[in-house]
This record gives C-alpha cells, structure tokens and sequence, in this order.
C-alpha cells in the first residue's frame, strides 16, 4: 500500500471516528433530554408551557395558515409516509442500493413501534383540538408525526447526500428535510391535537432511535466485511 493510500485510510478512521463520538453524544443528550421532558410531563410540570405556547400559536390563525397547516400536518402521516416509503425503498433497491432501502425501512417502522409503545407507556390524553376538527383516537405523549417524519426525512437526506461532492446540494437537501421536519411537528400544535412537549419529545425520541439504527447498522456492515 502507498503511503498516499494508507494517509487516506488513516484520515477517514479518523473521520469516521469523530462521526461517532459526536453521533453518540447527540443520543446520549437527546435521551437525557426525553428522559427529563418525560418526568416533568408526567410529574404535570409542564401545563403552563404548554398552555401558553398552544394560545399564542393559536392566536396566529387564519383561515388560510388553517388550510396550509391541514396539508403540511399529513407530510408526517401514515397515509402519506407508507405509499411514499414503500416507493422509495423500491427504488432504492432497483438501483443497487440494498443496505440503503433496509436502513430506510427498518428507520421509518421501527420509529412507528417505537413511538405507539412509548404512547400506550405514557398514556397522556389528547388536548383539546382547534378548529372543530375530530379528536385522535391515539395517547399524546410523544407526537408520532414528529417521530415520524424526523426519522423519515433525517434518514431519507442521509441516504441522498451519501457520497455527494457538491456541498450546496448537501445543504439544500438537509434544509429541506429540517424544514419540512419542524413544520410537521409545528402543524401538531397550531391545529391543536398535540401538546408543544409532545413535540419535542417526539423529536428527541427520533433522534435516540435513528442513533441506535445507525449502531446497529454499522455493526451489520462490520460483520458482512468480515
């Protein structure tokens, strides 16, 4: 092996390395964070948040923030994630990317067993809805649109910006995914059919879930190398 060659090894253990420890880091935070979130909630320490953060999104509404909010609410739904999931593992398989279709699947399902047992867990009743609109039948704790689309987006912008040179396009697709992520999770609280914490909980739980995928994931590669 050259010693060009061998520097570059070195230089992307190193890399892969500082991926780690700040991946791991993130996790362990996220999960002190839910964990602390989870007390309080249960503990009931968190009504006054909660109830002022709800009336000031609420004071915001109009006829057409309402509309835009019905529609981006479902970018972090069942109804539209699975057919959408379903094609783009598809095609991520067709076009020789197995592992990367797997992770996706694997992400986006597991976050959705993850988030109903954390629910039937908590069991923290729904606020009382905005706007008229029908009361979900589910618990609150944690918000499993912000699950959802936190794990499906973060993950779907991972898979997209693999091994991609250019870093505007980098830039672009995480902005995106973080965009539409938040504006999920804001929907929940301005129609009214989740808590502000529920929110937040659903994305400190996706962020927890996502690290263990890649843990797993990168063990699964360790092995198959072997």
């Amino acid at each position: 092996m050259s010693q060009c060659g061998g520097h570059r090894i070195v230089k992307k253990v190193e890399r892969d390395n500082r991926a780690w420890i700040a991946g791991f880091a993130v996790a362990v935070l996220a999960a002190l964070f839910f964990a602390a979130l989870a007390h309080a909630v249960v503990q009931g320490a968190t009504q006054s948040f909660d109830a002022s953060v709800r009336s000031t999104i609420h004071s915001w509404a109009t006829p057409q923030l309402t509309g835009v909010m019905s529609g981006v609410t479902q970018l972090g739904s069942v109804t539209v994630l699975l057919p959408l999931g379903v094609i783009l593992v598809w095609r991520l398989y067709a076009a020789g990317r197995p592992r990367a279709a797997v992770l996706l699947a694997v992400t986006v399902l597991g976050a959705q067993v993850f988030d109903q047992a954390l629910k039937f867990g908590f069991r923290r009743p729904r606020p009382a809805v905005f706007f008229d609109l029908a009361q979900p039948g589910t618990y609150s704790f944690p918000s499993g649109h912000s699950v959802t689309s936190c794990c499906f987006y973060g993950v779907l912008a991972a898979i997209l910006t693999a091994g991609a040179v250019s870093w505007r396009r980098k830039v672009l697709i995480w902005a995106v995914a973080v965009t539409v992520t938040l504006a999920v999770g804001f929907s929940r609280v301005y129609l009214g059919v989740h808590y502000p914490t529920d929110v937040l909980g659903g994305y400190a739980v996706a962020v927890v879930w996502v690290a263990m995928v890649r843990v797993a994931y990168e063990m699964w590669l360790a092995k198959s190398r072997k």
